[in-house]
């Protein structure tokens, strides 16, 4: 059944950066098939949320506010129902309004009712024990925020069982997708290449799921009952932890690895990191949480701290768990394992001779070692770098790039200050936003006491280009997957490349376009001039040299 099943999902794949999109709304909504039993919980008042100014709630000590860069920002202290109660109230709209853009992608990429059964036959199985991986606290503070979910999709499922498998849905996606389709890329400096000695980490968050659900993001400070207050960035309704640092100056993030198919229900990943960065002080205490807990998929943790002055790598399988630190004052992860655990692993062997995790991990070192000393600027520079090995032209939007123009954030972290850098619009484009967490904790009053300016390319022609190649992109795509109709005249061909000239995939979309309208000759042109481009990886090589083949035949 997992053979036929995972020969299905390459049946339907369309390599195109929408297809996470497709996937995590695919497998979340058959994740709510399976019938979850709510958690035990005190009944608690907390009142009403009380409007303060234009976007600015606030519920008790508990508040809410938008910042002039266009960031939602959020403080939030209790005990766990509590917090989910007081989370949910105060960002209700943020949270019904995140649900219908992910229902509307529902609604857009929902397979045929034959695709559908076959998927749930392989989730349902499993998912509905995934309360039991996950720590009761977790349980009663998403079935808090849960309270403020719309009626509207209770069609669907119950309110918690949705929030609780949209925790899962990163997991299960990334799972399906047989290797990572989000090329996050983080690095960690210490001594002699830090401006200041002092421990400097970066990272891109590349999950996209459509550029509405990035358009309302959310930092977070969180003051527990229970653990250590700490901070995370992403959006509205999510309590899992993908980049994030806690008051003793431990930070966290989460980097995908190749996995196979999930076989049982386990803790989603972004929870895990959620309960590293609430519990763990240094870093063996980190590897103690994670050694205790069972995942998913594969993943990688980056973990650095102020007290042990360094960073290591937390590298998990559904199976196996491997710790690796580097020799020298450089550490850098991509998607794919570097400890002695993993390093004759045939799936990490295959992900690293198959995908671009290399070239990007090869192409952060490059970077890293041309700069003697790491400051925030040169930090914020590297991370929006689109260029290849040697400033090779990748393309606007390469899988190979650093910065491929749809990370939903990016954050520079200096944890011994105590200092969260965020990126704010336009991927890591936009303006950094420094957030003290000392003050912010000691005040109870968040504290943006710095920022890393926005990089000019976000102002420039070339910019735009790619914004209107996107468009035409996205109209292709709709029309290869949907059979949207779709014609396109020489002229919007020729400003389409113009666009993005040298990008492989202008040039694989076109071919699929013209395969798809019966134009096999002039398709095979264009997958030979995409052959002629800096293609991702050798895997996405292959795919267009049997593109090439089909249409020969």
């Amino acid at each position: 059944m997992r053979v036929l099943l995972k020969y299905l999902f390459h049946l339907i794949w369309i390599p195109t950066e929408l297809v996470f999109a497709f996937v995590f709304v695919l497998f979340t909504i058959v994740l709510f098939n399976a019938r979850i039993a709510t958690p035990e919980v005190s009944s608690v008042e907390i009142g009403e949320r009380k409007q303060v100014g234009k976007d600015s709630y606030v519920l008790g000590n508990s508040y809410l506010k938008k910042n002039k860069f266009g960031v939602w920002e959020m403080y939030l202290e209790g005990e766990p129902y509590e917090r989910g109660l007081i989370y949910g109230k105060l960002a209700k709209e943020l949270i019904q309004e995140q649900e219908d853009i992910f229902v509307a992608q529902i609604n857009r990429f929902l397979p045929n009712k034959l695709w559908r059964h076959a998927i749930k036959l392989m989730v349902g199985f499993f998912n509905s024990d995934l309360p039991e991986n996950i720590p009761l606290e977790n349980q009663q503070e998403i079935y808090g925020i849960s309270q403020s979910f719309s009626d509207r999709y209770n069609y669907i499922a119950s309110k918690y069982t949705r929030i609780l498998n949209y925790h899962a849905a990163h997991d299960i996606g990334h799972a399906l997708n047989d290797y990572s389709v989000v090329g996050c890329t983080s690095f960690a400096v210490k001594g002699s290449k830090s401006e200041n000695q002092q421990l400097l980490v970066g990272r891109n968050f590349d999950f996209y799921v459509g550029d509405d659900f990035a358009k309302n993001k959310l930092i977070i400070f969180v003051n527990p009952s229970k653990g250590y207050k700490f901070t995370s960035y992403s959006w509205a309704g999510f309590t899992g932890v993908a980049s994030g640092m806690n008051e003793k100056g431990l930070t966290v993030t989460i980097n995908a690895s190749k996995s196979d198919l999930p076989t049982s229900s386990k803790m989603p990943v972004s929870l895990l990191a959620r309960e590293i960065l609430q519990y763990a002080k240094n870093i063996n205490e980190a590897v103690a949480i994670a050694k205790k807990r069972h995942i998913f998929v594969s993943e990688t943790l980056m973990i650095s701290s102020a007290k042990d002055r360094k960073a290591v790598l937390i590298e998990k399988s559904p199976g196996k768990l491997g710790v690796y630190e580097s020799k020298t004052d450089v550490l850098v992860c991509a998607n794919h394992y570097q400890s002695e655990t993993f390093k004759k692993d045939p799936e990490n062997i295959k992900n690293i001779a198959s995908s671009d995790s290399k070239y990007r991990f090869d192409r952060m070192n490059q970077l890293l070692k041309k700069s003697n000393a790491l400051n925030l600027s040169v930090a914020a520079s590297i991370l929006r770098n689109q260029n290849g090995w040697n400033n090779d032209t990748l393309g606007m939007g390469n899988p190979c790039a650093l910065n491929q123009l749809l990370a939903h954030h990016s954050v520079i972290m200096q944890p011994e200050s105590r200092l969260y850098f965020i990126s704010s619009s336009d991927f890591q484009l936009g303006t950094y936003l420094g957030y003290d967490l000392k003050k912010t904790f000691q005040t109870k009053h968040i504290q943006l006491v710095d920022s890393i300016p926005h990089d000019p390319f976000v102002n420039s022609v070339s910019y735009q280009k790619f914004k209107d190649f996107k468009t035409v992109k996205q109209q292709i795509t709709a029309y290869l997957m949907f059979d949207q109709a779709l014609s396109l005249s020489k002229q919007q061909i020729a400003v389409f490349i113009s666009n993005n000239s040298e990008l492989y995939i202008t040039y694989e979309q076109l071919g699929k376009y013209f395969q798809k309208k019966g134009n096999k000759k002039r398709a095979v042109l264009y997958y030979q001039k995409a052959l002629t481009k800096r293609v991702a990886s050798p895997q996405a090589e292959q795919e267009l040299k049997n593109l090439i083949t089909a249409c020969q035949k």
